[in-house]
This record gives C-alpha cells, sequence and structure tokens, in this order.
C-alpha cells in the first residue's frame, strides 16, 4: 500500500464491513432524454456530496477554498467503489415523500429543481433526488420498494 493511500472499512455491529452507497431516484413521468437524466443526476450526486460543504480560509494564500466534512460514511464510500443506484419516481409528490423520509431518518439527500432552460419550457421542474452516501441499510428504509431505472 503507497504512503498516499487510505484503507478504511466501518465496521459494522457484527463485525463486518458496513456498505455505504448513494441512490439517485429520477422521475420517470417527465419524458427527460437520456442525457437530461444523466446530467440531472450527477447534479444530484455532486451536491448530496457538497451539501454539508462550508468555505474556509486559505492559510496560504487569498482564496478561501470549499471544505467537505470528511465523515465516516463518505470515507467508506471513496475507499470502495463509490456504490450509486439509480431508482424510478412517478412523480413530484414520489420525490417530495423520498426528501421527507430521508430528513426523517437524517440520510443526507440533495432535492435537484431543473432551470427548465433547455427542457419544460422555461417552468422549473423537480426531476430527481439523491440520497447519500450513507449505510445502504438505512437507505434502503426509504428507498426499498423503487424500481431499478
Amino acid at each position: 500500500m503507497a504512503d498516499n493511500e487510505i484503507q478504511f472499512h466501518d465496521i459494522g455491529m457484527r463485525g463486518m464491513p458496513t456498505e455505504v452507497k448513494q441512490v439517485i431516484v429520477m422521475r420517470t413521468d417527465l419524458g427527460m432524454r437520456k442525457g437530461k437524466m444523466i446530467a440531472q443526476g450527477a447534479h444530484a450526486c455532486m451536491a448530496a456530496v457538497f451539501k454539508n460543504s462550508f468555505i474556509a480560509p486559505s492559510d496560504n494564500g487569498p482564496l478561501d477554498h470549499k471544505v467537505i466534512p470528511y465523515t465516516q460514511d463518505l470515507e467508506t464510500w471513496f475507499n470502495d467503489c463509490f456504490t450509486k443506484v439509480c431508482l424510478k419516481a412517478t412523480s413530484e409528490e414520489m420525490l417530495l415523500d423520498i426528501e421527507k423520509q430521508a430528513n426523517e431518518l437524517g440520510i443526507v439527500n440533495f432535492l435537484i429543481t431543473d432551470a427548465g432552460k433547455t427542457e419544460f419550457n422555461g417552468v422549473p421542474t423537480r426531476t430527481c433526488i439523491a440520497l447519500g452516501p450513507a449505510p445502504a441499510a438505512l437507505i434502503d428504509q426509504v428507498t426499498g420498494d423503487l424500481k431499478l431505472l
């Protein structure tokens, strides 16, 4: 193992590594093009990771920088295989319900609202939500019954 390589595994209650994943739930009722769906999912993924970040002053220059709190879940996810699962939602109401449930369970999440510049006739539209990275068992409490995209 190289000096700059970090090996980390979150150990669960039974001594087994805890699986950490991110789930992206995409609305299928909007008829988005595949490329649009991919872009919206990428926005959601990154926004969820950066959601709790903050600006910190630079120690050696005039520019401040963004700091991402490095939680155990995030570290496990980074050092594993960035597991992502893409699931279907059939309405805006489903996305809002998923967001509510995730918030109640303390799962980091980010709901994406598209500006409507390339689709949706200029109307801002909620397109998808990302949950996690968080323990898979916790995310499954919210999304376990949804179908794969």
